[in-house]
Parts: C-alpha cells; structure tokens; sequence
C-alpha cells in the first residue's frame, strides 16, 4: 500500500480558496469592475480636463489616481478575502483542520489520518486528482478537495501515489 505524509497549513487553506476566486465568474466580474471600470473613467475624465480645460496638473493626478486605483484596490480586495476566510472558522476547527496528515491507497478507500481523526474515502467518491501549481487536489463528490502542498510531503512518493490514486478513481469511478 502506498502511503504519503504531509502537513497542511493556513496558506493551504487560502491557496484553495484561491483558486475558488479564479474559477468564480460573478468575483472576477466585480475585480474586473474595479480594475478597469472605474479607474477608465476617472482617467477619462482626467484626459478630458486636459484636454478641453488645459489643465495639466488636476489631470496628472486624476490619472495617478486611477492608475494607483487599478492597481492597489483588487490586492486590497483579494488581502480581505483571505482574512475572511481564516476568520471564518473557529479555533477549534482550525485545530482539527491543520496539521500532519497521512494518506494510504487501501484497495476499497483512500484512508486518511488526521488532526480530526480517522476516516476512509470509498472510491466511488472520489471524483479526480488535480495537480495545481505546487499543489496536488483530490477532489470529492461532496464538494470538498483534499489539498496536498507538494513542498510539505515527508515521507512518501507524490508522484507515485499521485500515479496510483489516478488508477484507482478510473478503476472504480
């Protein structure tokens, strides 16, 4: 049986929520809105005192503005985010959530060790096996995702227990 140990951490936890944001249409609308909408405007409406009042300096900074705007307001808005998500659970969960984790590939379940406990992920719930930057997602019929960070793997092969997990969901999915 293979088997991997990792430890999952808070920047684990955002890495994943993260990439929620990237895959939400209705927020990369609204950071798209506030990259581009409304730092346009105020920059044509800096071009249009330039232009039509001659006066260069209130349009030098209605632009600068602008800029400063498209720049700064989607990190602003992706640095609450994640303070929201931490925020969110208690420190009790947070207890249960972070920590060593051991995976092992029995052959009806993937079995799992963690700071909550024991549990067994039958095969059939397990829809697929994502690697994602220096990540490795597992991801669940009930919305979940086990997330893996490569970097924190201490024992074990990944790619060979990554390989073997593949070979189980398609045997048994």
């Amino acid at each position: 049986m293979l088997e991997i140990e990792y430890e999952f951490r808070e920047r684990d936890l955002v890495h994943y929520n993260e990439l929620q944001i990237d895959q939400s249409e209705d927020l990369q609308k609204k950071l798209k809105r506030n990259r581009l909408f409304f730092p346009g405007m105020l920059a044509i409406f800096g071009l249009f005192l330039w232009s039509y009042y001659s006066d260069y300096r209130t349009a030098l900074y209605i632009v600068t503005i602008s800029i400063c705007w498209a720049i700064v307001i989607p990190q602003v808005i992706i640095l609450s985010f994640r303070r929201q998500i931490l925020k969110s659970y208690t420190e009790k969960e947070k207890l249960a959530m972070f920590g060593q984790y051991t995976l092992r590939i029995d052959p009806k379940a993937l079995a799992e060790k963690s700071p909550s406990g024991k549990n067994k992920m039958p095969w059939k719930s397990i829809l697929r096996i994502e690697h994602i930057r220096d990540y490795i997602h597992i991801i669940l019929e009930n919305g979940a995702a086990l997330v893996i960070p490569i970097e924190t793997v201490s024992s074990g092969d990944i790619q060979e227990f990554s390989k073997q997990i593949k070979k189980m969901i398609d045997l048994y999915g």
